[in-house]
């Protein structure tokens, strides 16, 4: 699947530690039926109610889904996962596997995805060829993500989109409220956890994000 910057507009990043027991698949399809733009599979923590086993099989089932619909499936820090199911895509993050290497693996296969906290990583990220897209944030505080880098809100995304010409995808506590204002700070889209996972209301959020 070739990348499109459009893919960013709503991307949903999902694993079972963020959903009650039992309803990640279910949450996954509805915001699939929803219209999402994209989705990442990231299953990982202590929190994660999948066996290594469930979780390939997992991963096979919503890449599948993601198929069916024509969106991509991205798999989060896992380029042996990401092959084994033939993933659309890969993210990692800074501390991850090293970019060189996952896009000489698998870049001429998959969409690659790298998260830039800051202009220095961005500036680096910048001369490295085979990335077609940064996650930037966090925006806000996020409670999703224990390691995460300190907040940068809308000036500091406003910054990293003008030093670079790849696409940007905001990340991080992202609200209904902020989606215009990403849109504003130059972003393709935001990536959200538990704005669509902990939602009453998929649909609506989902058309927010589209519209936004």
């Amino acid at each position: 699947m070739k990348f499109k910057p459009e893919m960013l507009k709503a991307y949903f990043v999902c694993g079972s530690q963020d959903v009650p027991e039992g309803l990640f698949e279910t949450i996954v399809e509805q915001a699939i039926k929803a219209g999402i733009t994209a989705f990442q599979f990231r299953d990982k923590g202590n929190a994660s109610t999948l066996s290594p086993i469930d979780r390939a099989a997992m991963a096979m089932k919503l890449r599948g889904r993601c198929a069916e619909a024509g969106i991509p499936f991205i798999v989060d820090d896992n380029v042996e996962l990401a092959k084994q199911v033939n993933a659309d895509g890969i993210h990692v993050g800074q501390s991850d596997e090293k970019i060189q290497q996952v896009v000489a693996e698998v870049g001429d296969q998959m969409i690659v995805g790298l998260s830039c906290s800051n202009a220095k990583e961005v500036e680096a990220a910048n001369s490295i060829d085979g990335i077609d897209y940064y996650g930037s944030g966090p925006i806000h505080p996020t409670g999703s993500k224990a390691d995460a880098d300190p907040v940068i809100g809308f000036d500091g995304l406003k910054q990293l989109v003008s030093l670079t010409d790849r696409p940007i995808v905001a990340i991080g506590g992202i609200t209904v409220d902020d989606l215009s204002n990403v849109i504003k700070a130059g972003a393709s889209g935001s990536a959200v956890i538990s704005m669509i996972a902990q939602s009453d209301d998929i649909d609506g959020v989902v058309k927010a994000m589209l519209e936004a």
